[in-house]
């Protein structure tokens, strides 16, 4: 088929200018249904979120939080251990000077070192029975919030 000079459109058999007058209309049709879409889009989702990536994120959020609570539990178990070291440690020296009080016949300890040193042990007991095995029933809430008075 050769160009029309004339400026004129083109003629064509029937059949085929209505398949291109369908197309034409089905054209303009898919047009107004992504200008629609664009629209319930944007309404659904403002500041051009994008799904997609938002569920992405989220599963990366999770992994991350499933590996911190790892990382919390290991430090909770080392915290463990320091507190244990330092109750075994504190309570040799604490047998240690008492035996040194006794045998150079200076006065025992005084009832203040003795209420000091029964209030740490209660708060070591206290801090052991938060963090002890039994909190690893799925109280993940209570961990968390263990760990995080804890830290503090």
């Amino acid at each position: 088929m050769a160009a029309d000079l004339s400026g004129r459109r083109p003629r064509h058999h029937s059949a085929v200018n209505e398949v291109l007058s369908t197309l034409a209309a089905a054209n303009s049709t898919l047009a107004d249904v992504q200008r629609r879409l664009d629209v319930e889009f944007r309404a659904a989702y403002p500041d051009h979120a994008n799904p997609v990536k938002l569920v992405a994120r989220l599963k990366r959020i999770q992994e991350e939080v499933a590996a911190l609570k790892g990382l919390c539990r290991d430090l909770l178990a080392q915290k463990q251990e320091l507190i244990d070291t330092v109750r075994t440690s504190l309570a040799a020296q604490r047998s240690a000077t008492q035996r040194l009080l006794t045998s150079s016949g200076l006065p025992p300890m005084s009832e203040e070192d003795e209420a000091a040193y029964a209030n740490l042990n209660q708060i070591i007991d206290e801090w052991t029975a938060q963090v002890s095995p039994e909190t690893g029933d799925g109280k993940d809430e209570d961990t968390n919030q263990i760990f995080f008075s804890a830290v503090v």
